[in-house]
């Protein structure tokens, strides 16, 4: 059997002369060019801007993650680009760094607040025959307060199941009732 088509075979790269042959090979070969580019983006995660103009005066761009923001990088505009910032690992070890910063702080932050809970034992057994109305109006709103929370967290305590976790749930929870609830009466009271 005889081939019919000669296949495809290397041809000179030269000027195309007849017109309507050089548009139908630009079409063909900008298509192609444009899927390359993609799967190149794709595979590599390369940044990637394609400007191409027709005789006809037609534009076609393709751009990954988009146009603008690669020639804003060429150009040096430093326009910042999620994709690109995601992929770059200074950009994420700096990102990393700040919030690590951030998260010092708040801990430094609680640190200085149980310190100060600390040095307030005994609160309660100072005198608070000398405060103000306002004052002493606060602080026993907030023990109601500490009282009602403390009744309603029993309650929920005797609902648990009883298990050597639930004892370690009790302290956190009774710290966290304290220092939510005592926080305007403390204060008031260490001024005495």
């Amino acid at each position: 059997m005889m081939k019919k088509t000669s296949g495809r075979k290397k041809i000179e790269i030269k000027k195309i002369e007849k017109t309507e042959s050089g548009r139908v090979t630009f079409t063909k070969r900008r298509r192609g060019l444009l899927n390359k580019a993609s799967e190149l983006c794709v595979l590599s995660g390369a940044e990637i801007a394609i400007l191409a103009q027709s005789k006809g005066g037609r534009v076609f761009a393709f751009g990954h993650p988009s146009v603008d923001s690669v020639i804003d990088t060429y150009l040096g505009n430093n326009v910042s680009n999620s994709s690109a910032v995601s992929e770059n690992p200074t950009y994420m070890l700096e990102e990393y760094n700040k919030e690590y910063g951030k998260i010092c702080k708040e801990l430094e932050v609680e640190k200085n607040k149980f310190k100060s809970v600390e040095r307030s034992d005994g609160w309660w057994e100072k005198s608070f025959e000398n405060l103000e109305v306002h004052k002493l109006e606060t602080f026993i709103n907030s023990l109601e307060k500490l009282k009602f929370n403390l009744t309603k967290k029993a309650d929920e305590l005797k609902n648990m199941s009883a298990s050597s976790s639930s004892d370690h749930n009790i302290d956190g929870l009774l710290d966290e009732l304290l220092s939510n609830n005592f926080g305007d009466a403390n204060e008031d009271l260490m001024t005495v």
